[in-house]
């Protein structure tokens, strides 16, 4: 999709605008107070003013408690409205390519961030509630941000190749390297520069990087630095990127971080979607620990713009039929599987830990008896039909090393390609801002 809509979708879009907007300016309280309004136009749907403030109200308080100092309004607003408008083209982006979160994946979560905070899931509307938070409205977001994180698995992640040279290359740069069984806390600011930027809006970029830059060394806030200023994804959480293992960070820190003291702050780096600034936060050592492994194959079938979810499971079954007839599955692999990692070896994904693979994979892979074909399932990527070719105890040998270095070339090349990819789902859609 290109930037302008054709002439009918942005009728359409100005119309339900118009309609909302119509509805929303006669909605007003007993002093004549407009209740809501319209902050931005995505596509079909509406970021509205109350979604605005709430949200900010949410990071406000959510840095006061960091103890972070907070920018002007002006600065931090357009910030936040721009964070809703890429969540808002992604989850539109999800519910066109099917993906769908249960109810059992939702609870799953839920239940997970409750044993983090030492109480049951049946405990969790009171404790949101002692916070100010509706349970149901806490659900309803939860439920978009596991959407999104799919989303960004299947059209990211997914896609990511890593060629044997690369792990090759990898291991020999990681041979004695101390920092590959540390872990890194790690923040950053980004200034994003486009593919196709001209070298005037490079000089541009570098200079505020480097200006940014200046303003850290002379000891202002980083995090409060990021918020204001940085175009990363975690920008509103003061930069914060989290732990990340030695052998997966990106590609263009790896140099740097080690070499970095606790809380200090490297040189500008520059890498394809712009210049960075990282601050070590943080690090730990790391054990290597012996694998309880799983050898699958399998055929993916995923769903599109033109074949729907429902299609898609049609599809899969009658794979299903097929094989259970005696049709070949590494043959039927190669020919339609749409894994773009493994179709080309029958669906072999090889040994592995299952816990690399989404959820619904490796509690497949957990369960399934070997040499036994599955029912159709569904994950983020998918519909899939399995078959486990066998398990295995196993201490790190070198096939394990080189899975573990594919596994964090794709995770070092995932930050970057999830920043360039929810740039040019922005780029392509149709955004209006009203305020």
């Amino acid at each position: 999709m290109r930037r302008r809509l054709p002439a009918l979708a942005l009728a359409l879009a100005t119309l339900l605008a118009s309609s909302a907007a119509s509805a929303q300016d006669r909605e007003l309280s007993a002093h004549g107070d407009l209740l809501d309004g319209i902050a931005a136009i995505v596509n079909d749907g509406i970021v509205l003013k109350s979604e605005l403030r709430a949200e900010m109200d949410r990071i406000v308080r959510r840095l006061e408690a960091q103890g972070t100092r907070l920018p002007p309004e002006r600065t931090l607003a357009p910030q936040v409205l721009e964070r809703l408008v890429i969540a808002r083209i992604e989850l539109q982006r999800a519910e066109r390519v099917g993906i769908q979160v249960s109810d059992e994946t939702l609870n799953n979560a839920l239940a997970s961030i409750a044993q983090r905070n030492n109480v049951t899931l049946a405990e969790l509307p009171q404790v949101l509630a002692r916070e100010g938070m509706d349970y149901q409205a806490y659900r309803r977001e939860m439920r978009d941000q596991i959407a999104i994180e799919q989303l960004r698995q299947r059209d990211v992640m997914a896609r990511i190749n890593v060629t044997p040279r690369e792990i090759d290359e990898y291991l020999a740069r990681q041979a004695g390297r101390a920092a590959e069984n540390m872990e890194f806390d790690l923040s950053q600011i980004l200034v994003s520069v486009s593919p196709t930027a001209s070298p005037e809006a490079i000089a541009t970029a570098e200079k505020r990087i480097g200006d940014i830059a200046r303003r850290v060394k002379a000891g202002e806030d980083f995090a409060q630095l990021a918020v204001a200023l940085s175009d990363g994804q975690q920008a509103l959480e003061g930069g914060r990127m989290g732990w990340l293992k030695g052998n997966e960070l990106p590609t263009v820190f790896a140099d740097v971080v080690p070499g970095l003291a606790e809380g200090g702050v490297s040189e500008p780096i520059r890498s394809s979607s712009g210049f960075h600034l990282v601050r070590l936060n943080d690090q730990r050592g790391g054990e290597p620990v012996i694998e309880q492994q799983v050898h699958v194959r399998h055929i993916l079938i995923a769903p599109n713009e033109v074949l729907d979810d429902d299609s898609a499971h049609e599809k899969i079954r009658a794979i299903r039929e097929r094989l259970v007839g005696g049709e070949d599955f590494a043959a039927t692999a190669r020919a339609i599987s749409d894994d773009p990692g493994s179709k080309n070896d029958g669906g072999d994904l090889g040994w592995a830990q299952p816990g690399i693979y989404a959820p619904e994979f490796k509690a497949m892979a957990e369960k399934l008896e070997p040499n036994v074909l599955s029912e159709p399932f569904r994950t983020a990527f998918g519909w899939h039909l399995m078959e486990v070719l066998g398990r295995r105890t196993q201490d790190t040998t070198e096939e394990v090393r080189r899975q573990q270095a594919a596994l964090a070339i794709r995770n070092s090349k995932l930050g970057e390609e999830t920043e360039l990819w929810a740039r040019r789902l922005r780029d392509q859609a149709f955004v209006e801002f009203r305020i």
